[in-house]
């Protein structure tokens, strides 16, 4: 049922994308954006795509971010294991045993050293990231000539179906929110974009260590308009307290930080086309990008759309395709709506 945007996120989760570190991922963005009229690289590189007529009055961006949580090496001991710190929010819970995807000038394979909990005093105790250790199955000699401190590593889990229209996998966060804003460029562009409108997609570097890539591209483009996608936190056993819930339908922000209009438009839009929503309540910043982007230049009105997701910042985080392609089903609806006058010009 949601078949292209099965495929969108399966290469896009693909490809290989720590925060600073986002060429591969970059490309796969920029493969699966070819569609538009003109595509671009920018200097953090972040791919950008353009439908419309860039000098149009509306200019409409839609962000996610590109971006993938790891580690990355900053030791080599004389037993050969690697030691390590994290390039944004790692959960060091989930290192011990795990299997982990090395780049270094070849791709390595290895596991997280760990003890077998009968021969471990300490069960229970989970180390900081910075005290565990990467075995790559080398000497020192060995894991030289491959490995240079500095290069990335990533907890590995490929993204796999589960059962209905879930999957699961690694750098969900926000390889989801990339697939929704490249998917509702797809339709927006097979439904003709208005002419006072250019719609500009963004695939950003850097949201996962402070949000550079959005703050550097949102300058350059100078947007009328914003809606930033990300993820944001679903019930599950853990959490039962939480208010969103997987397959329920986006997840729409309202905040002291985001432009209650476009909640608002967005809430009447998923109303009329039949989408089911969500209501995200936060009483300040959102934690995303929208935070960088409401403020460039001399401000952006912007909202915010989420994907429900559990087990966030872990190799099995879980979302649901179907309320993907409702996210993009409400992008491309909030495009083709056409311009609205801002009452405070």
């Amino acid at each position: 049922m949601f078949e292209e945007m099965e495929r969108l996120i399966f290469s896009l989760c693909g490809a290989a994308g720590t925060s600073g570190d986002e060429a591969e991922a970059m490309r796969a963005a920029a493969n699966a954006l070819s569609f538009c009229d003109s595509v671009e690289i920018d200097a953090l590189g972040g791919v950008t795509g353009f439908l419309g007529d860039r000098n149009a009055g509306r200019r409409l961006l839609f962000d996610a971010h590109i971006d993938q949580i790891g580690l990355a090496v900053t030791e080599i001991d004389e037993k050969g294991f690697l030691h390590v710190v994290s390039v944004g929010g790692v959960d060091c819970r989930t290192m011990p045993g795990s299997p982990v995807t090395v780049y270094g000038k070849e791709t390595l394979c290895g596991i997280v050293s760990t003890l077998p909990s009968f021969t471990n005093d300490s069960e229970g105790k989970v180390k900081p990231v910075k005290e565990q250790i990467i075995d790559v199955g080398l000497t020192k000699e060995e894991a030289e000539k491959i490995v240079s401190l500095g290069d990335r590593a990533v907890l590995t889990r490929g993204l796999k179906k589960l059962l209905g229209n879930r999957i699961m996998g690694a750098a969900l966060d926000d390889r989801a929110g990339c697939a929704c804003v490249i998917r509702a460029a797809e339709l927006v562009k097979e439904q003709g974009l208005p002419e006072d409108t250019c719609l500009m997609v963004v695939c950003s570097t850097c949201e996962e260590v402070g949000g550079q890539g959005a703050t550097v591209r949102t300058y350059s483009l100078e947007p009328t308009e914003a809606v930033a996608v990300d993820v944001s936190f679903a019930k599950q056993p853990a959490a039962e307290d939480l208010t969103a819930e997987l397959g329920k339908g986006p997840m729409i922000g309202y905040s002291a930080s985001l432009d209650r209009r476009i909640s608002q438009k967005l809430l009447s839009l998923a109303a009329r086309h039949e989408i089911p929503y969500q209501l995200e309540i936060m009483g300040g910043g959102t934690g995303t990008n929208c935070d960088e982007i409401s403020v460039s230049r001399g401000g952006v009105r912007t909202g915010l759309l989420s994907v429900p997701q559990r087990n966030m910042h872990t190799p099995a985080e879980i979302c649901d395709l179907e309320d993907m392609e409702n996210i993009a089903k409400l992008l491309a609806a909030y495009a083709m709506e056409g311009r609205e006058e801002d009452p405070h010009a």
